[in-house]
């Protein structure tokens, strides 16, 4: 699963958004994940340019910016702020892996990216849209290119739980789940979960006096 289907996913029970990602482990490598954390880094305008993510238009004096997260063509400033909306969604997403540069990542993305966009709003008719082009594609990257193994996405509302299993979100009705595969899946990653999350009154399984 990539981040960005998280972005709209409700539950399918009471149709609560938005809900929590719990992340256990990762199809994208380490490196990856350190190629995606050097854009910031190495601010290579030319490269990030060729592919070309980010697409900016200029239309009668006004740029109108177009990417994987915002479909339509969208003047700067409304545009920044629907980023800014796709990142404050990532608050919801807890990396429990044990991989330290996926976690680097989205804390980057959630302090130091998010506060410079804040800060290229305030003063966007100054500063060149170049200075933070290397901050949205590392944004879409993110969103679109990371791939999630294992995980849960936990609905805060009626405390439904669904398993993400080899890529794919396992967001069935009640009588559609299979009991004895999930709770296996949950016993081999519960030590990636703290104690609170077990003392919740979780369905359609309650697990709280799992050894």
């Amino acid at each position: 699963m990539k981040p960005w289907l998280f972005d709209i996913l409700a539950c399918p029970i009471d149709k609560n958004y938005p809900l929590k990602l719990y992340i256990f482990s990762y199809e994208t490598k380490n490196d990856e994940f350190e190629a995606i954390l050097n854009i910031c880094e190495k601010k290579d305008l030319k490269q990030i340019k060729i592919e070309n993510i980010v697409k900016i238009y200029q239309e009668k004096g006004n740029f109108l910016i177009q990417d994987n997260i915002i479909l339509k063509k969208t003047s700067l400033n409304p545009y920044l702020e629907l980023i800014s909306q796709s990142i404050n969604e990532l608050n919801n997403i807890f990396d429990q892996s044990g991989m330290e540069r996926s976690k680097n990542l989205l804390e980057n993305i959630k302090t130091v990216i998010y506060q410079k966009i804040r800060e290229f709003i305030k003063h966007s008719e100054k500063i060149d849209i170049d200075e933070i082009l290397p901050e949205l594609v590392t944004i879409n990257k993110y969103k679109f290119e990371i791939e999630i193994k294992t995980g849960i996405i936990f609905c805060p509302q009626c405390n439904r739980w669904f398993p993400i299993i080899d890529t794919i979100p396992q967001m069935l009705p009640d009588e559609y789940r299979d009991e004895k595969e999930e709770i296996e899946f949950l016993k081999m990653n519960k030590n990636l979960l703290n104690k609170e999350f077990f003392q919740q009154d979780l369905k359609p399984y309650n697990y709280k006096n799992l050894n």
